[in-house]
């Protein structure tokens, strides 16, 4: 199968929103009256991201996903996708199984494959995306105030719990792993929520490397600093069972690959934060609060302040 055979097999398909896309060496897209383009990147690489007999279908919506989240965080509409991806081989099953999870995510969230590249070389996925938010509104992570609440989407730590059974330095009893596993393979984004956030969220960023490292970014941009109660963090029951234990505190506040959302937003907002919390039927969980001084406080479950030594994901540490 030559490459351009591969990517006309499995990476083209028709479009929604887009002038012109794969096949071409370019794609043309048009930009709605009003808004701005965000754009990300991210790559994944098997060894460092992933397992490299991971599923591909799993790994395909994923490798998408986590793009996708970062629209969300930013308040953005996600249109617009680019594929590049490196192959060991030809390997036809495994292509069609994760071109079928890349299109699944692509298709719940409304995202055209627009372009992109393969050649041969260890596996790695990089995907670019792109979308639209209104002129001026995008929610940055430099807009945290004073006295802001500190918000998280979902349940925290179930893919790091996750990962650390498939690593073996954790147990867990199957039935207990079946609750939390689908959180590392297929993380959901909160694209309707991100949206919702306009006009509420003073600052949002999508947890991927840990809550501390990613709440970090915020107080960095913002120039301020921070209280949170681990005791208000939310987590599944799952690792709520497990949560005397360090290791586990240590998912929760730094595991990373949650893919939910930190926000923050004054206090004046709260009650509208928990009506939107019905509306999408999600949890919003009220963990703390932004401080003028620069210093990120952790409170353990009696109240004391937590030594905390890694606060997430590095690749070069």
């Amino acid at each position: 199968m030559s490459e351009f055979d591969l990517i006309h097999q499995y990476f083209t398909r028709p479009t929604r929103h887009t002038n012109l896309s794969v096949g071409d060496d370019a794609a043309l897209i048009s930009i709605t009256k009003g808004m701005e383009l965000a754009i990300s990147a991210d790559m994944l690489v098997a060894g460092t991201h992933f397992f490299a007999d991971c599923d591909p279908y799993q790994l395909g919506w994923k490798s998408l996903a986590v793009n996708v989240s970062d629209m969300a965080a930013m308040g953005a509409n996600p249109k617009w996708a680019t594929l590049a991806i490196a192959l060991p081989e030809v390997n036809q099953p495994w292509l069609a199984e994760f071109s079928k999870g890349f299109f699944a995510c692509a298709d719940d969230f409304n995202v055209d494959l627009i372009g992109g590249d393969t050649t041969r070389g260890p596996l790695t996925i990089s995907v670019q995306i792109m979308g639209e938010v209104p002129a001026g509104k995008a929610i940055k992570r430099s807009g945290a105030k004073v006295n802001d609440e500190i918000w998280v989407s979902g349940t925290l730590g179930d893919a790091a719990m996750a990962l650390a059974v498939m690593q073996q330095r954790f147990n867990l009893a199957r039935s207990d792993l079946n609750q939390i596993e689908n959180a590392l393979h297929t993380p959901q984004p909160r694209v309707a929520l991100g949206q919702a956030l306009h006009g509420v969220a003073n600052s949002a960023i999508d947890i991927s490397d840990g809550l501390l490292a990613d709440l970090g970014h915020i107080l960095k941009a913002s120039k301020l600093g921070a209280i949170i109660r681990l005791d208000q963090v939310p987590i599944s029951d799952t690792v709520h069972k497990n949560l005397h234990l360090k290791q586990v505190k240590n998912m929760v506040l730094a595991g990373g690959d949650d893919y939910e959302l930190c926000f923050t937003a004054p206090s004046n907002q709260h009650a509208e934060i928990a009506n939107l919390s019905k509306t999408l039927n999600l949890a919003l969980s009220h963990i703390g609060q932004i401080t003028a001084n620069t210093d990120l406080i952790v409170r353990g479950l009696d109240n004391e302040i937590l030594d905390i030594k890694e606060t997430g994901f590095d690749h070069f540490n």
